[in-house]
């Protein structure tokens, strides 16, 4: 069965996140949504409170197939300075195991250095501004080997 690992904080886009639980646990995967900041509910961008399954620094990393982001500002900042996420991101990236990140999200990729020489997409705005990159698809969804990026909610499916 495939796993996959979505990691949340106090910010994170709760659309992108739920969507992605629902659709993938509906095609049968096995989906841990899990807290990057400790137990409990963590707060989603627009104040909606998702309770993770699991606690990121009790699992098991490489148990994973698929290591999903969503967006969210907040919730992107959170990813992009947690330790453990950003080595995931790097382990992820060497053994070619599948990555996806939406919106904000492929700001932590980029800070993990898994987007050096590659396709991508994100919101519109965060390349330029944070990551000081013109090189954005416009695309609304960018598959480049075993990266996926998207550009935002409406794409989460």
């Amino acid at each position: 069965m495939t796993r996959v690992l979505i990691p949340v904080a106090d910010g994170s886009e709760e659309m992108e996140a739920v969507i992605l639980v629902d659709v993938l646990r509906r095609a049968g995967w096995d989906v841990v949504l899990a807290s990057i900041q400790g137990d409990g509910p963590i707060t989603g961008a627009r104040e909606t409170k998702l309770l993770p399954d699991a606690l990121w620094e009790k699992l098991d990393l490489l148990s994973f197939d698929l290591l999903v982001l969503p967006g969210g500002i907040g919730g992107t900042k959170a990813l992009c300075e947690n330790d453990g996420v950003q080595e995931a991101l790097r382990i992820f990236n060497i053994e070619e195991l599948w990555i996806g990140a939406i919106c904000a999200a492929p700001l932590a990729l980029h800070q993990a250095g898994v987007l050096e020489n590659r396709a991508f997409t994100c919101y519109p705005g965060i390349a330029e501004k944070d990551m000081g990159r013109t090189d954005r698809s416009d695309d609304p969804v960018v598959v480049d080997g075993h990266i996926v990026t998207s550009q935002g909610p409406g794409t989460a499916i």
